[in-house]
């Protein structure tokens, strides 16, 4: 299983440099049913293999011209506060066992778990679903502003990097074209989960970083190798594909968490 997870990680970064999302959509199953890490632990995990890889991604789109720094900026400082302020104080605070439904009991990780796939099953749609993309609007910064506060959120909770949430929104309200929005991504998706795993060191969070640094190393490999097929595949026929491959993994995480319940 753990020779499986260090093939997996390949598509992590893969997946990042191609459509600038996705990773934790990987990274935190991968880390949670292969190399069998606590689900808590698997979202700072998370938050550091993503970051770094997107460091790397960033790096590779600002030199194809694919980076848009104002509007990241305007999206990924909001963010960024909801994200440390979930991190510091709303995750601590979520009990070891959330409720109970007659003999049944819901656990703080089934809870990350389930949470993730339910996203992960609105994100499929999200992607699965053809997007226009226009040229012509004025970019909304107060909405991108909000949205960048929610997605922190989310980032916050689930140790996701949220790209599968940032492309559609960067398209949407920043006005931009696939590849701009996916270099973008990928530098909000490095400056969120960076600042987020130093967070969760900083409040003692235990880290095998031997393993850390394997597993990113090999990300990293895959975001080269992604980075490199997005100057050859569009990235709007990607998505769609990708979305399906989302939304069977996030219906296989919640069948699974509900039939081990």
């Amino acid at each position: 299983m753990e020779l499986l997870g260090y093939f997996s990680a390949v598509l992590i970064g893969i997946s990042l440099g191609l459509i600038g999302g996705g990773g934790s959509i990987l990274t935190i199953p991968i880390l949670v049913y292969l190399f069998k890490i606590e689900p808590e632990n698997a979202t700072s995990y998370s938050l550091f293999i993503v970051g770094f890889s997107s460091l790397i991604g960033t790096y590779k789109h600002y030199k194809l011209g694919n980076l848009q720094i104002k509007a990241a900026l305007y999206f990924g400082i909001p963010s960024l506060v909801a994200l440390l302020i979930t991190r510091k104080f709303i995750l601590p605070t979520i009990p070891s066992v959330v409720f109970k439904i007659n003999q049944y009991q819901i656990t703080k990780d089934v809870l990350i778990m389930v949470a993730f796939s339910v996203l992960m099953i609105f994100a499929a749609f999200s992607m699965i679903k053809k997007q226009s993309e226009t040229e012509s609007r004025e970019t909304n910064h107060l909405k991108l502003a909000f949205l960048g506060i929610t997605i922190g959120i989310i980032t916050g909770f689930l140790g996701a990097g949220g790209g599968f949430l940032i492309i559609p929104t960067l398209v949407l309200f920043a006005n931009l074209s696939m590849k701009h929005a996916i270099g973008s991504s990928l530098f909000i998706i490095f400056i969120n989960s960076t600042i987020g795993f130093l967070g969760d060191v900083i409040n003692g969070v235990n880290i095998n970083y031997s393993f850390l640094i394997i597993i990113t190393s090999i990300a990293s490999i895959g975001i080269l190798i992604g980075t490199q097929l997005s100057k050859k595949i569009d990235g709007k026929k990607l998505k769609p594909a990708f979305g399906w491959f989302v939304l069977v993994m996030g219906i296989y995480i919640i069948s699974k968490e509900f039939l081990n319940m």
